[in-house]
């Protein structure tokens, strides 16, 4: 048996009130409230309000939130120009990750040293109030549309799909991204959520913390996993060859995207809540192909392998329903999931330790000297 956990798997490393992942049961909660009964009755502003304050906000509660999200939202106008100048081809997460790095240069609030609990919620606000600017700017400014102002009369949700379109978003679509963004607010300690925490614990900035975060996102086998089941589902092309290409899969241990989950054991308790949107999306469209395609593998999975479809399954087909950039997939998980690193970062302010784990070694057991290098 070995004597420590690769990947830290199973490893506690801190202690969190915020997300409560219950892998063998299949549950998800925020402080206390299932995601289902979130899903149902609450917002995404009251989701983040939430995280940041540990209870659901009263009215005027939410209102004071609402009000420093939509107030926040303007750019710097450097950062501006420099989504204006990138190339047409960058990848849209790492503009964001840059972008975000370059908000703290604008901020004096962005503090290092000994926290400061009113500044670094302020600063948190204006991070996630931006984020989604940030994302939709770029969009526009690669195909070389006019950036429309902000607004403060839109929730985040609504606010984030008119800038992309430049058009009002309608009610159908505004409620299906605000789903998405509170089923991926926040989910214990991730990969990102990990690296906020890491990076926060050395009492470095907000804007630091996050820059890390988003970086982890990026990769494959996090937050990039819903682009590629598109890219699968493309891949494929067509509903009768689903059985084939997963046959192929099987026999040579080629990894399913969106399949499986590294802590849920049972179905994922938020894929529930984006298989209904991705089935409304593709009924009110009257293209059933990519659901019809994505169900069969999730069936064949289930049945030969006990595996399930995890959220990045069905949010793919959700956000490529709705006319979203499949570059754009893991930024919007991005924005969602600022809330969350925000929250998770001001947690682990307010008794911050420094992370320092050990490391087995594993290198020569012995010194050598080192010999001249004619002698190498």
């Amino acid at each position: 048996m070995s004597d420590y956990a690769k990947g830290l798997e199973g490893v506690i490393a801190n202690e969190s009130a915020l997300s409560k992942v219950e892998g063998l049961e299949g549950k998800l909660s925020y402080l206390g409230y299932d995601i289902d009964d979130l899903v149902e009755h609450c917002t995404f502003e009251e989701v983040t309000y939430l995280l940041y304050n540990g209870k659901l906000p009263n009215a005027v509660e939410l209102a004071g939130l609402e009000q420093s999200l939509r107030t926040n939202r303007d750019l710097p106008e450097q950062v501006i120009t420099f989504l204006k100048n990138l190339p047409k081809d960058a990848v849209p997460m790492d503009v964001l990750r840059t972008a975000v790095s370059m908000l703290g240069i604008f901020d004096s609030r962005a503090e290092v040293g000994e926290p400061n609990p009113e500044l670094n919620r302020e600063v948190a606000l204006s991070i996630v109030a931006k984020t989604p600017v940030i994302v939709a700017y770029y969009h526009r400014a690669r195909q070389g549309l006019e950036l429309p102002p902000v607004r403060t009369d839109l929730s985040e949700a609504a606010h984030f799909l008119y800038l992309i379109s430049g058009e009002e978003p309608n009610a159908s679509a505004v409620k299906t991204l605000d789903v998405a963004y509170i089923i991926h607010a926040d989910h214990g300690m991730n990969a990102s959520t990990f690296s906020a925490r890491v990076t926060s614990g050395t009492l470095s900035d907000l804007y630091s913390s996050m820059t890390s975060a988003i970086g982890t996102l990026k990769g494959p086998l996090h937050g990039g996993a819903n682009e590629g089941v598109i890219k699968m589902l493309n891949e494929i092309g067509d509903e009768d060859k689903v059985d084939a290409f997963v046959e192929d899969c099987l026999v040579n241990k080629k990894k399913i995207m969106g399949i499986g989950h590294r802590v849920y054991k049972v179905l994922d308790p938020r894929a529930p809540h984006l298989q209904k949107m991705a089935i409304k999306l593709t009924e009110d469209l009257g293209e059933s192909k990519w659901i019809n395609m994505s169900e069969r593998i999730a069936t064949i999975m289930r049945e030969r392998k006990g595996l399930n479809a995890n959220v990045d399954f069905y949010s793919a087909t959700v956000y490529y329903s709705m006319g979203i950039p499949t570059d754009l997939f893991t930024p919007i998980f991005a924005i969602a999931r600022m809330s969350g690193w925000t929250a998770q970062v001001l947690e682990q302010l307010k008794d911050s330790r420094l992370y320092r784990p050990l490391t087995k070694y594993i290198g020569p057991a012995t010194t050598s000297p080192v010999p001249v290098i004619s002698e190498r």
